[in-house]
């Protein structure tokens, strides 16, 4: 089968597969895995950051990172957009009883928002705010500018509030960018990326900062259920997903690059090709009493597994699993079903 439905389905590679088989491990809740630890500090390395910790996902390392930076009863600002909104059950009002003040802008948050939407401290009346979440790249496929996030950040800093950046794709990010993970996580205080997605390990994800907030992160993790145990065997993944996996990124962002070319040529569907900056094609098709149940069949008994339409859009996806030949025979199927 061709998935596009995700980067989150691609498999452990080869050398994924050996060295979970070979990777010393220890008990991590006591610091003991060796694998997990040069994990780590190689997470750290990559993202100009004092140290880094171990997760079992991106949700989990953004709410770990949301309880580290606030207390109960402060607000943080996010946009309305963002996967810490709108795909992690509301998590920031759950377990750090926070309320979040939304930006409603299409790519980011502003300089301008953040001032807007900080409450004055002295206001009895309301909320205390601490955190500031970006997000690079955004769930839309699109990339955030440098200077916007610095900009953010900077406005952020200046009212004396925490900034943390969801990176799921940080890698997708400072690939489009032209510039290290490094750069594009410089300005923020805590940065948070997947091992799994387009990087291919099984489990897991990294939350970069402080050694100091490590350290409050390392106790909120474990509150989470998030204390693992013999955790190298995953690790090992992620060494290769770092070492090994980042630098083949540019290779999905072409595929999709292709894929949106040849969708955007067939007659009924609206593919905007300057938002494709990722490994992501977003498309509308635009034909009255379309049936999108059946092109959904249509494709899965072809061999193409895609998500159904969300938002009034299509969302492929290109990773390691898809090749540019496999990009042609998906378009191609397409173009069938639409002109048939």
């Amino acid at each position: 089968m061709i998935d596009l439905r995700s980067d989150t389905v691609t498999k452990p590679t080869k050398a994924m597969r050996e060295a979970m088989m070979t990777a010393p491990v220890g008990d991590d809740v006591y610091g003991d895995d060796p694998t997990v630890n040069q994990l780590e500090a190689l997470a750290a390395e990559v993202t100009g950051k004092e140290a880094a910790l171990f997760v079992c996902s991106g949700t989990m390392g953004n709410q770990v990172a949301i309880m580290s930076h606030t207390c109960p009863g402060q607000e943080m600002i996010a946009s309305v957009h963002s996967h810490v909104i709108i795909h992690e059950q509301g998590g920031h009002a759950r377990l750090s009883h926070l309320s979040a003040a939304l930006v409603n802008e299409p790519h980011g948050v502003s300089a301008e928002a953040v001032r807007t939407l900080f409450r004055n401290p002295h206001d009895i009346h309301a909320p205390i705010t601490s955190l500031l979440c970006l997000e690079n790249a955004l769930g839309d496929g699109t990339v955030v500018p440098l200077d916007k996030i610095r900009a953010a950040a900077e406005a952020a800093h200046e009212l004396g509030m925490k900034v943390h950046m969801d990176g799921a794709r940080l890698f997708n990010a400072a690939t489009t960018l032209g510039v290290p993970a490094s750069e594009v996580a410089k300005d923020v205080d805590s940065v948070m990326f997947c091992l799994s997605k387009g990087l291919c390990a099984p489990i897991g994800s990294m939350l970069c900062g402080t050694k100091e907030f490590i350290l409050r992160a390392r106790r909120n993790r474990k509150v989470l259920g998030g204390g693992l145990r013999q955790a190298g065997v995953l690790a090992a993944c992620g060494l290769l997903a770092i070492n090994d996996m980042t630098t083949r990124l540019d290779e999905d962002h072409r595929n999709a690059k292709t894929l949106a070319a040849m969708l955007a040529d067939i007659p009924g569907i609206k593919v905007n090709l300057d938002s494709i900056q990722i490994n992501m094609v977003f498309f509308e098709i635009e034909k009255p009493n379309f049936n999108h149940k059946g092109f959904v069949e249509y494709l899965h008994n072809n061999g193409v597994l895609i998500n159904g339409l969300a938002g009034g859009q299509y969302r492929f996806v290109t990773h390691n699993d898809v090749s540019r030949e496999q990009v042609i025979t998906a378009a191609g199927l397409v173009r069938e079903y639409l002109i048939a």
